[in-house]
């Protein structure tokens, strides 16, 4: 199976809220009119896409039917696809990772998908030729170091680890001092699951931080943001809250298979310009890809 059919299995939940919402307000009107616009509003808002994003996506999509004098139902659904990927595109979302190191650092809250999230996307990046090592910064929870273990064994590539309940910063440290030893091209670094309301768990991210600074101050870094798509709307609260701490630079879409929730997506991007570089459309290794924003639209619209 191709990934654009795995994205569209994976977004079959999200496809049929959204297409049903669309294609509802699409069946009681014969004309294309501000009151056909104002339904369509209505039925992104309620695909969790959310409000501001919803009323300036139908805004632009207002000034494009009247400039091509658009009166067809379908030309009006893809003019909205083509809305929407732009929202999707404001930003480059291409890996700025070309210094040797680079670092990736990797947050999010518990239970998003983040320790799976990092084998597959070292797998992902082992298999473009380059040289991966992880750094298990995540000491807080039970047994997140083991569980990160296993995956960087399936990804076949080398990890470092501290004790239990160790100073995440001290395991960057260490890895840090490692990936320079061994040519390393990528390190990708753990944290723990912070909740963003929890202002000790904040401050040890900056501290982590602080650490890389300091250690590789010339170092591209990335700092990936991941998203469980299930949360909806709370997950644009939790962008806000780590990108405050974090300048995150990307977003990683997990649990979109399990969603009807997925047009939260649009918002998070048009509300933050934060890009997705990465969604998980699967379990396996090999289920990351990099976000194509054209083929999202087509799989949710």
């Amino acid at each position: 199976m191709g990934f654009f059919d795995k994205l569209k299995m994976g977004l079959s939940k999200t496809k049929t809220s959204i297409d049903d919402k669309i294609n509802g307000v699409f069946s009681t009107f014969r004309k294309v009119d501000e009151e056909l616009l104002e339904e369509l509003e209505e039925a992104l808002i309620m695909s969790d896409i959310g409000m501001d994003t919803s009323v300036q996506i139908i805004s632009k999509l207002r000034d494009k039917i009247k400039r091509q004098n658009i009166k067809d139902a379908e030309e009006v659904k893809e003019a909205l696809r083509e809305e929407m990927q732009e929202v999707l595109e404001v930003c480059d979302n291409s890996l700025k990772l070309e210094t040797k190191p680079s670092v990736i650092l990797v947050v999010g809250v518990n239970g998003v998908g983040k320790t799976t999230s990092i084998g597959k996307i070292a797998n992902r990046l082992k298999k473009t030729g380059k040289k991966v090592m992880v750094a298990a910064g995540d000491t807080f929870r039970a047994a997140a170091v083991e569980q990160l273990d296993i995956w960087a064994k399936r990804a076949n590539c080398d990890i470092i680890k501290g004790s239990e309940k160790a100073d995440p910063a001290s395991v960057v440290f260490e890895a840090i001092k490692k990936a320079k030893e061994n040519n390393v091209d990528i390190l990708i670094c753990d944290t723990a699951g912070r909740l963003h309301n929890k202002k000790y768990l904040m401050d040890e991210l900056e501290k982590i931080q602080r650490v890389i600074e300091k250690e590789l101050p010339d170092a591209d870094k990335e700092t990936l943001l991941v998203i469980d798509a299930t949360t909806g709307q709370n997950a644009i609260e939790q962008v806000k809250a780590f990108n405050e701490v974090s300048k995150v630079t990307g977003l990683v879409l997990t649990k979109l298979d399990g969603t009807a929730k997925g047009g939260v997506v649009i918002g998070i991007v048009n509300e933050n310009k934060i890009p997705v570089k990465f969604i998980g459309v699967g379990e396996g290794l090999e289920d990351m890809e990099i976000f194509n924003s054209n083929d999202f639209v087509k799989a949710i619209i």
